[in-house]
């Protein structure tokens, strides 16, 4: 089933690349939506295409580790790339580790914003009961 597929969009972005659609689908869009054909979407989950720069495709990894791996696997994807794309828009790649995105933050309360409580340097808890009371009696 994924050969099948994977037969099927390179003869869709073929046929696209021979199509004159300048305004419709830049190359570089086409390069784009080649690259998880070439390299299958598990590799394409941690390696996407990002642009075209001077004939060299630049693609983000997840680390240095998928950086290497893929740096020698290269030409093989650049093979499977050129049968999509034409090597005129496609000549290289470069790949780039990405930049860390930083997570969601989780909320932080209205209580836990306050200033500490001067009562609470009160060692003995007896003492420190009492004095908030006295102290709540004040200001009342």
């Amino acid at each position: 089933m994924l050969k099948l597929t994977s037969v099927r969009m390179e003869r869709a972005a073929k046929s696209f690349a021979k199509l004159k659609l300048d305004d419709a689908i830049s190359q570089e869009d086409l390069a784009r939506a080649a690259w998880p054909v070439a390299v299958g979407r598990r590799i394409a989950v941690h390696a996407a295409a990002k642009s075209v720069v001077r004939g060299r495709l630049i693609v983000e990894v997840d680390d240095a580790v998928w950086q290497k791996q893929l740096f020698h696997l290269r030409v093989q994807i650049l093979a499977k790339l050129r049968e999509t794309v034409d090597e005129s828009i496609v000549n290289d790649i470069e790949f780039r580790i990405a930049i860390p995105r930083r997570p969601p933050q989780p909320a932080q309360r209205l209580n836990q914003t306050r200033p500490p409580d001067e009562a609470d340097g009160i060692a003995d808890p007896v003492m420190r009961i009492l004095y908030k009371q006295a102290r709540k009696k004040a200001s009342a």
